[in-house]
């Protein structure tokens, strides 16, 4: 079966590991997505070039180089690929313990977890329990134990009202309405959006907003727009002002962002099947 295509059939979901990890390599062309499933254990979602974007009910996660999501066993998620995408995704029994929480989040992937998944992928289905993998494995699952969460992550809140005001701005992030204007998109007063968009998402609008741009601006990069039109496109005035807050977020520039991603990444991985 092809493992490059522009969409995918919902993915053929293993219902038992043969060992505790098991692992699996794909290639995804830009715009391709996987459907809503669900897997009967976590997942380690990790991506070596490209951005995938993860969905379930409860929000959105943008997964771009050297960070991998965290999807505990059965939560529903989709995929989205943004670029090129490199996916290698790691399989883990519930057997290893609790490793990255209950629900969903972004891991920071340090270089030897990063290069322990390139190893785990290329791991024999049938590997011995007590050979040179199991002892990988063990590596492996203490650092995602020890792995800082990223701040990329995009919570909905469930009232209504703000759902609406927040579909919309996920639509397009750039839409430059005050928070007045968007109470009455909401059909309710200015200060009773906001405390529900903090009560449920646990950011106020205008850090929710932000966030919602960041998030579509490192889509936008991964598939090569400039940073003049990315910073532009989401409402900033200035590239600028733009950089200054992918700076405060993600800790660099947008350009070094992904210059050290493509860098690290520029080596030689097996190659295998498409998701299950």
């Amino acid at each position: 079966m092809s493992n490059i295509r522009q969409s995918t059939p919902t993915p053929l979901v293993p219902q038992t590991l043969a060992r505790r990890l098991e692992g699996l390599a794909a290639e995804y062309e830009p715009g391709a997505v996987i459907p809503l499933h669900q897997h009967p254990f976590a997942q380690l979602l990790f991506a070596s070039s490209g951005v995938m974007t993860v969905t379930t009910e409860h929000g959105t996660w943008v997964v771009p180089p050297e960070r991998a999501v965290w999807v505990p066993a059965r939560v529903g998620h989709s995929i989205r690929m943004t670029g090129r995408v490199s996916m290698r995704t790691l399989y883990l029994s519930d057997v290893l313990g609790p490793l990255a929480g209950i629900a969903c989040c972004v891991v920071q992937v340090s270089a030897l977890l990063r290069e322990s998944i390139l190893r785990a992928v290329a791991f024999p289905k049938s590997y011995r329990e007590e050979g040179p993998e199991a002892r990988l494995v063990a590596v492996i699952a203490d650092e995602i134990r020890a792995a800082p969460t990223a701040p990329l992550h995009l919570p909905l809140p469930r009232d209504p009202r703000a759902r609406r005001v927040a579909d919309a701005l996920r639509a397009n992030p750039g839409d430059p309405r005050t928070l007045a204007a968007w109470s009455r998109v909401a059909g309710a007063s200015a200060r009773t959006l906001e405390r529900v968009f903090e009560r449920e998402t646990k950011l106020p609008f205008g850090a929710w907003r932000q966030q919602a741009r960041l998030l579509r601006a490192l889509e936008q990069l991964a598939s090569g727009e400039s940073v003049t039109t990315v910073a532009l496109e989401l409402g900033y005035e200035t590239p600028s002002a733009f950089i200054a807050m992918f700076r405060r977020s993600l800790g660099t520039s947008p350009g070094r962002y992904f210059q050290q991603a493509d860098r690290r990444s520029a080596r030689s991985e097996p190659q295998a099947s498409g998701d299950r």
